[in-house]
């Protein structure tokens, strides 16, 4: 019997192994280097973003967000990622996540909402590549992972992001 259940497992572990080299390896459609976006929309509830060029989709993304995925972000710590209109003010080519773009939480309305709790809004939300030790998972990382608020792509996404997306472009985030 225990012989058994091991044969189905190792069976198992095995396609689930198969499944994953072959999704890791599918080829995906790159963006031209000379592409730039307008804005960028983030559907939550379906973990896409979406970069747009005068009303024009250029590219859909599934990405990573907050493990806490449902509303907006209140507090430092609530895993949440924000919900609303914002802008990509600041990019950071040094980031531990494989380059960065700084998204504008919290504004005027979100350090209101929370100071009126007594609580600290938090910040340091971003567009994100991965961070060096799940590198090896790729595309995995958006059945494996979660962050503490931020956006996060694969690497290779976030190469051709960096280079599309200029500071000063605007990104709505909806629930």
């Amino acid at each position: 019997m225990f012989r058994k259940i091991l044969v189905l497992a190792l069976g198992a572990f095995s396609l689930l192994v198969l499944w994953a080299v072959i999704y890791q390896s599918w080829p995906e459609t790159s963006l031209p280097d000379n592409v730039k976006a307008d804005r960028i929309v983030v559907q939550k509830s379906k973990k896409e973003m979406r970069l747009f060029y005068k009303n024009k989709l250029l590219k859909k993304y599934q990405i990573s967000i907050g493990k806490n995925q449902n509303g907006h972000k209140i507090k430092r710590g609530d895993q949440r990622t924000p919900e609303g209109k914002y802008i990509i003010d600041w990019k950071n080519p040094n980031s531990k996540f494989h380059l960065a773009l700084h998204i504008s939480y919290p504004n005027k309305k979100d350090r209101r909402l929370a100071g009126a709790k007594g609580l600290d809004p938090g910040g340091d939300i971003m567009i994100h590549g991965l961070p060096k030790y799940v590198i090896l998972f790729g595309r995995l990382h958006r059945l494996l992972g979660f962050t503490q608020g931020c956006i996060m792509v694969t690497n290779k996404e976030m190469d051709e992001i960096w280079r599309a997306v200029p500071v000063g472009t605007p990104i709505e985030i909806r629930p």
